[in-house]
């Protein structure tokens, strides 16, 4: 048997990830997201708060859009990164690590945030 010669190279983009793979990278993905737009967040409801100029003024920036946009991308990854952090917890305290139940948990992860999203965009946007 040949040895293997190091470093190998892992084509990531050829690996084939499980469901559970992807809601797991998705959870840190929508983490990163949240942590990035929390600064953002703070100082939009600061100014809305100061005065009624402010709130007129982060008011009419949110009828654009492109900030709906932004809004109902941080409100998939708000709804992601809980639903998975549940599933997370839950396979903590093992419940569901078998893997039928794990598939189903990483699909309902992906359906329950996917409808969560549907609904905002359908309220956003109509």
């Amino acid at each position: 048997m040949k040895p293997i010669a190091r470093p190998v190279y892992l084509n990531l983009f050829r690996i084939h990830l499980p469901l559970a793979g992807w809601v797991s990278i998705l959870h840190r993905v929508s983490g990163v997201l949240l942590f990035v737009a929390l600064p953002l967040g703070v100082w939009g409801l600061s100014v809305s708060l100061a005065d009624e100029s402010g709130f007129r003024r982060i008011a009419d920036w949110m009828t654009h859009p492109l900030a709906r946009l932004v809004l109902l991308g941080l409100i998939w990854a708000f709804a992601h990164h809980v639903f998975a952090g549940v599933r997370h917890l839950a396979l903590d305290v093992h419940w569901g690590t078998d893997l039928k139940h794990a598939r189903q948990s990483s699909l309902a992860v992906l359906l329950a945030s996917g409808l969560v999203t549907l609904l905002a965009a359908w309220r956003l946007f109509a």
